[in-house]
């Protein structure tokens, strides 16, 4: 339930709570009133009607009854044991109080009736209910407002809490503020949080670029000094070492321009399954690629290659071939070093939105908790068990992913292994004038 409808429903709620129990008070105080004048009324009705029967023998006149009928047998019972009281009945003949006494071996009564002073007590029931609901209706959308207020000024600052963590480092809430207000402090505080974040962050992708930009003049020295080494089996390690090195800062460089947003896609026609066979291939790692045919959800109808490209593709979208490959191959390579063979890549179309998916899968352990729960993260691979490495070929792919407009999600399957599906949507292609 919405904070604006249990803020009403609490309104609501305190309203009726109140109103019931000022009914009821007032209930009870006006009756225990009314009868209390009652039981006097019919006291003083039965001494003056006691001194006129003293005198003359006769009750005549005086508002009482000797031995009257209907009544109550309580009444009676303790006018017989010789005293006299005063009881409230609501009989045949309607709610009335009854005073009675022994007068010379009989009962002399008082009845005063309370038929209209009861009606007048329903009256006033009902009166509060009516101001009740009347109450309820007037105080209860002034409080549905101001919820409805506090909780777009909640959303708004909920909304931007998850536009930061999505990425969007600018996001503000910008809330005017306002003195002993706490959705005003919270904002401010989001905002405080935002901008320090922001700083932070934009502090550490100045320096993961500014460090690979400084080692690659080092480290186009170490290649040329590399290569003018004699042969033998240490000039191979060395050489080895250096190209690991050198893809480490490349991919370096790759991420710092995702983090500055330089990256901008060059999209065309794509046929996906020659694209992915294609980079599957330029990896040079052992992989089976399995391109789907349109309509064929369960896979009955496909054909696969071992590193090569598919010829017929029914598959094509419109985005950036480079990226896609790009993609693809760090899936790949991920698959085979963290993982285990056999792995398999396939291609498949949805019938029902016109996307393309591609899946990687390998037969390893899965991925780790960690990186389903929080998605990829630079120089941490996540698990002792899916091996050793920067952790940057997942980071990567996902950046280049949100460059091409696709979503790239990781789980790990029921029958072991971990899967990393590319969704690759249906875009049309630009028209030109």
């Amino acid at each position: 339930m919405a904070l604006r409808w249990r803020i009403a429903a609490l309104v609501a709620v305190a309203i009726c709570a109140v109103a019931t129990a000022v009914g009821v008070l007032v209930h009870h105080a006006s009756r225990d009133r009314e009868l209390s004048q009652a039981r006097d009324a019919a006291r003083t009705t039965l001494d003056r009607a006691a001194v006129i029967y003293a005198r003359t023998g006769s009750v005549q006149g005086s508002g009482a009854e000797l031995d009257a009928r209907g009544l109550p047998r309580s009444l009676g019972a303790l006018v017989a044991r010789g005293h006299q009281g005063t009881e409230f009945t609501t009989g045949a003949r309607g709610p009335a109080m009854w005073a009675a006494r022994p007068a010379g071996g009989q009962v002399l009564s008082v009845r005063v009736d309370l038929g209209v002073t009861m009606r007048d007590l329903a009256a006033l029931d009902t009166n509060i209910v009516v101001a009740g609901v009347l109450t309820t209706a007037v105080v209860l959308p002034l409080g549905v407002l101001s919820a409805g207020r506090m909780s777009r000024r909640l959303r708004t600052a909920a909304g931007t809490a998850r536009r930061i963590a999505d990425g969007d480092l600018d996001a503000r809430i910008s809330a005017a503020p306002r003195p002993q207000d706490e959705i005003a402090e919270i904002s401010a505080a989001v905002d405080t949080m935002a901008a320090a974040l922001q700083q932070r962050l934009r502090g550490e992708q100045r320096f993961t670029a500014d460090v690979a930009h400084e080692l690659r003049t080092p480290l186009m020295g170490l290649v040329t000094a590399a290569e003018l080494l004699p042969e033998g089996e240490a000039a191979g390690y060395v050489r080895d070492r250096v190209r690991v090195l050198g893809s480490l800062v490349e991919d370096l460089l790759e991420i710092s321009r995702l983090d500055a947003g330089a990256e901008r896609a060059d999209p065309s026609r794509c046929p996906v399954g020659p694209a992915v066979a294609q980079a599957v291939a330029r990896t040079g790692l052992a992989a089976t690629t399995v391109v789907e045919e349109a309509g064929s959800g369960d896979g009955s109808q496909s054909h696969e290659e071992s590193a090569g490209g598919a010829d017929d593709d029914a598959a094509v979208v419109w985005t950036d071939p480079r990226r896609l490959e790009r993609i693809v191959a760090n899936l790949v390579v991920n698959a085979h070093r963290h993982g285990r063979a056999p792995v398999t890549v396939t291609v498949a179309r949805n019938p029902r939105d016109a996307s393309v998916t591609v899946c990687v899968r390998d037969r390893g352990d899965g991925f780790p908790q960690s990186l389903l729960t929080d998605g990829p993260q630079r120089f941490r691979t996540g698990a002792r068990e899916r091996g050793t490495g920067h952790g940057l070929g997942l980071t990567i792919s996902q950046g280049q992913a949100q460059v091409i407009g696709a979503v790239l999600s990781f789980a790990n399957c029921p029958g072991g292994g971990a899967v990393a599906t590319l969704r690759l949507p249906d875009r049309p292609a630009p028209i030109h004038d």
